[in-house]
C-alpha cells in the first residue's frame, strides 16, 4: 500500500496538505494507490484544482475570559474571540485545540472556524461582576484576533470597545495587520497606561513565510505595523516566536528590523510539538524541505530531552539543552545590543472601573 500524499499545488494559500485524524478518532483514513487507480485521476484532479475554502460556523460562548496559573505564562487571564485560525501556520501550538470539536488539527483548523459571536456581550458581564479581579488580558495567545475574517465579523472590535470603557488592562499577540484599524481605541488606552501590541514575525524571508504562515501578513507588512503602532504612541513588541533549529536562522535580523521600526520590547519561545502536531509538522518538513528535515528533528529532540515534546512547565517555552542555551545566548545579546526589553512598564489595572459596565446594563 502506498500513501499518495497531497501535491504541494493543492494546498497554496494553505499550511498542511492533509486532514490529520485527530486523538479522539477511533479510525484514521489515508488515500493510497491499489495499482487501479488510473480510473479516478480525473477526481483527483478537480479536487487539486480547488483549494480548501473557509467555513465559519458560530458560537454562543459561556465565558469569555479565560484563566491559567501556568507558572511559564506571563498573564492569568486570555482571550480569543475564535476557535481555529485562517493564518494556516504550520507550527500552532493551538491545533490540537480543534480535536475538542471533533475536527482535525490539520486542514479542519485553518478552514472550519468558529466565532464567538456574543463574546462582547459575555465578556461586559464578566467584567462587571463583583468577583472580577483586573489584570493583564492576553488577547491572541492561542489564535489570531485578527486573522482574516476579523475584517467582516469585527468580534475584536467589539471586544475593545468593552475594554476601553472600562479601562481594562490588554495585551495583543497579532501576525495581523487588521490591528491597524483599531488604534482610534488602543491609542488612547496607551496614553493612559492600558494597553500594548505585540506583533510575531518568525522570518524576514517572504519565502520562507509564505511556507510558514501561508494566510498571514507578510514580514514587511507586519514590520509595517509595528512603525505604525509605535507612531499612534502604542507601546509596540516583537515575537520571534517560534525558534525552529535551521530553518528560521535570521533572529537577530528580525530583532534589528524590528526595534528600527519601533518595537521596544521582545521574546521568543522554541518549537512546541504537542500532540498531533508532531506529525503534521514532520510531513511538513518532508514536503518543503526533505534535505534537512532529520536535521532539524535530530536538533528539536535535543532540546526536549529526546522527544519530540516535553510540556514539563520548567523548559516547554524554551527547552533545554546545548542548543536551546545557543538560542538564548543569540536573543539576550541581540536585545542587549539593540536596547530592547530595557523599558518594560507593567500595564496599570488600578483604572478598572466596571462600574461603568454596570450603569449601562441597567438601562436594558
Amino acid at each position: 500500500m502506498r500513501i499518495i500524499p497531497i501535491p504541494v499545488q493543492a494546498i497554496k494559500g494553505r499550511g498542511v496538505s492533509h486532514r490529520q485524524a485527530h486523538r479522539f478518532e477511533r479510525d484514521a483514513r489515508e488515500a493510497f494507490d491499489d495499482g487501479w487507480g488510473a480510473w479516478d485521476e480525473a477526481a483527483r484532479a478537480r479536487d487539486e484544482a480547488v483549494p480548501p475554502a473557509t467555513e465559519v460556523s458560530w458560537e454562543d460562548c459561556r465565558s469569555a475570559i479565560t484563566r491559567n496559573d501556568s507558572p511559564d505564562v506571563g498573564f492569568a487571564l486570555g482571550l480569543n474571540p475564535y476557535r481555529g485560525c485562517e493564518h494556516g501556520c504550520v507550527y500552532c501550538y493551538a491545533r490540537p485545540t480543534h480535536s475538542y470539536l471533533n475536527l482535525s488539527p490539520g486542514l479542519d483548523f485553518e478552514t472550519r472556524l468558529v466565532a464567538k459571536r456574543n463574546i462582547a456581550a459575555v465578556l461586559r458581564r464578566e467584567l462587571a461582576s463583583p468577583r472580577h479581579v483586573p489584570g493583564l488580558l492576553a488577547i491572541g495567545t492561542v489564535t489570531d484576533a485578527y486573522q482574516p475574517i476579523e475584517r467582516e465579523l469585527r468580534l475584536m472590535r467589539e471586544v475593545l470597545q468593552v475594554l476601553a470603557q472600562s479601562r481594562h488592562p490588554l495585551a495583543i499577540v497579532t501576525k495581523g495587520s487588521g490591528v491597524e484599524r483599531d488604534i482610534d481605541l488602543l491609542a488612547p488606552m496607551a496614553a493612559q497606561g492600558l494597553a500594548a501590541v505585540y506583533v510575531t514575525v518568525t522570518t524576514l524571508d517572504p519565502k520562507l513565510a509564505r511556507t510558514l504562515e501561508p494566510r498571514a501578513a507578510a514580514p514587511h507588512r507586519r514590520l509595517r505595523t509595528i512603525r505604525t503602532l509605535s507612531e499612534a504612541g502604542i507601546p509596540v513588541g516583537v515575537s520571534v516566536a517560534p525558534q525552529i533549529p535551521f530553518i528560521n536562522e535570521d533572529m537577530e535580523q528580525v530583532l534589528e528590523a524590528a526595534w528600527e521600526a519601533g518595537a521596544r520590547r521582545a521574546f521568543y519561545t522554541v518549537l512546541r510539538l504537542p500532540w498531533e502536531l508532531s506529525p503534521m509538522f514532520r510531513q511538513w518538513l518532508e514536503l518543503h524541505y526533505p534535505d534537512r528535515a532529520a536535521r532539524v528533528m535530530a536538533r528539536v529532540q535535543e532540546m526536549r530531552g529526546g522527544k519530540d515534546y516535553d510540556a514539563d512547565f520548567a523548559q516547554r517555552m524554551r527547552g533545554s539543552g546545548i542548543w536551546a542555551d545557543l538560542i538564548r545566548q543569540r536573543f539576550d545579546k541581540a536585545c542587549a545590543r539593540l536596547g530592547l526589553n530595557r523599558e518594560r512598564e507593567p500595564l496599570d489595572a488600578s483604572q478598572f472601573r466596571p462600574q461603568a459596565l454596570r450603569a449601562q446594563q441597567e438601562l436594558f
